[in-house]
């Protein structure tokens, strides 16, 4: 019975089916040429164990002490054999080097040429991705296309940190005034359309190590041009749910049926008024919200009014995303979400907030604008929102999670987040904003500048419309 169960134990581990998140899933070259290393390591490991143990049972038998039998000759001195032993091992370390030093070499070369470049800087506790290509900046959640090599360019923000998504292979570890690579391709053929992953800070790196998360999405070219495409603009008004009602990413419309409706925010860098690079790469905010780049192409008449027709005056985000002229990008559906990607933290028993109250999105903006919230985080196409400390919030009603993905982004969660962060996610930097709210670091109750739950609740609603 005990070999049985010891045997079931090590074939469940080989199941790819029950374990997504295993390393040997074939999901790039780099763990298929890891799955290729163990096997070749584990079957010349398996010979050499059969090997030594069976001359180790024949010379237990062979040898073994008998009535009346002379003590058997010392080897002692015996040059042949200890020539034997000393050479034999380090045959079967040559023969494990060669096939390790090449799989180092090849994991370790720089990326393919036309790769796609992502920043990845660790910050505790949280991940910022960026593509320098497109100019888009990201928190905590990654969108890769199959087919494509990507090429990570490792940096942390501040200790030390080591990046993992499990089932695409690699590890490397961010370190600081150094820049780590590590490049793989999302395989298209075994992993057909798109697929949602895990992934994680492997490096203890202080209190909240263990809420360091990443959602990683491999996903069509087309579907990642889309998300790009909607990743570019300004962050636009979409539906604002009801109170109570999860506000969380939405399946959004094909590619194909919007293209002709984008509003095309420029291919360009983002450029300063003296022509300088945007902070962090990121875009420039237009007074008006209209745009995010120097060069927006003019919106497209919604009447159909051609080159003869009077041109339309430009619109607002909000405005554009009604009326059709604004498409928000695909985003990876929420009920696709594997059932091991969905958060289910506690949140502490605690944290009220009174889900009665209807946030204004407007109102909201407003509050958002005016608080600390604009030196921490940096949303495009809210002028007053500059700040880099936090994640980037330009598309954050997209998102399917929040706290680096430790709480699903829905109404409620949202706002007892930005009630009372210290006591959802331990080490944070963030302030508790809620009056009244016991900060666990100061232990003491928010009084001057803390916001109400109705300021809470129109800030949630402001956050949820940006899609």
């Amino acid at each position: 019975m005990l070999l049985a169960g010891t045997a079931a134990l090590v074939l469940a581990g080989c199941s790819t089916d029950q374990y997504p998140h295993s390393v040997f899933t074939y999901n790039t070259e780099f763990n298929a040429g890891i799955t290729d290393l163990h096997k070749r390591l584990f079957l010349l490991a398996t010979i050499v164990f059969v090997l030594v143990e069976s001359l180790l049972l024949y010379v237990i038998f062979r040898f073994r002490r008998r009535p009346g039998q002379a003590e058997p000759k010392h080897v002692h001195g015996n040059t042949t054999l200890e020539v034997l032993w000393t050479a034999i091992p380090a045959v079967i370390l040559i023969f494990i080097a060669i096939p390790t030093v090449r799989t180092i070499f090849r994991t370790q070369a720089k990326a393919k040429p036309g790769a796609l470049q992502v920043e990845v800087i660790g910050h505790q506790w949280w991940w910022e991705f960026r593509y320098p290509e497109y100019n888009i900046t990201t928190a905590n959640e990654v969108y890769l296309p199959l087919g494509r090599t990507v090429n990570f360019a490792l940096k942390t923000a501040d200790v030390l940190h080591s990046f993992w998504i499990p089932a695409l292979g690699g590890k490397r570890d961010l370190i600081a005034n150094h820049t780590n690579y590590l490049w793989y391709t999302p395989d298209s053929t075994q992993i057909p359309g798109a697929q949602a992953w895990y992934g994680h800070c492997t490096e203890y790196c202080g209190a909240s190590h263990a809420n360091m998360r990443i959602r990683a999405f491999t996903v069509t070219p087309a579907q990642f041009e889309s998300w790009v495409k909607g990743q570019q603009q300004v962050a636009a008004y979409g539906a604002v749910a009801s109170p109570g009602q999860s506000s969380g990413p939405q399946t959004l419309g094909a590619p194909a049926a919007a293209a002709a409706t984008i509003l095309q925010a420029g291919a360009g860098n983002a450029r300063g008024p003296n022509g300088e690079s945007s902070p962090g790469g990121r875009d420039v905010p237009l007074a008006d919200e209209s745009a995010a780049r120097n060069n927006p192409a003019p919106t497209q008449s919604a009447s159909g009014a051609g080159a003869a027709g009077a041109p339309n005056p430009p619109q607002r985000p909000a405005e554009a995303l009604a009326a059709g002229t604004i498409a928000p990008g695909w985003v990876f559906p929420a009920e696709r979400m594997p059932s091991y990607l969905v958060p289910n933290t506690r949140i502490p028993a605690e944290l009220t907030i009174d889900m009665s109250l209807k946030g204004d999105p407007e109102r909201g903006k407003q509050i958002y604008s005016s608080q600390s919230c604009i030196g921490c985080h940096y949303i495009n196409g809210n002028p007053a929102s500059l700040g880099k400390i936090g994640p980037n919030l330009t598309h954050f009603g997209s998102r399917h999670t929040i706290g680096s993905g430790l709480f699903r982004n829905d109404t409620r969660t949202l706002a007892l987040w930005l009630k009372n962060t210290r006591a959802m996610k331990p080490g944070v930097i963030m302030p508790t904003l809620g009056k009244g709210e016991i900060d666990p670091v100061t232990k003491r109750a928010v009084t001057a500048g803390g916001l109400t739950d109705q300021q809470i609740m129109d800030i949630v609603a402001y956050l949820q419309a940006l899609k």
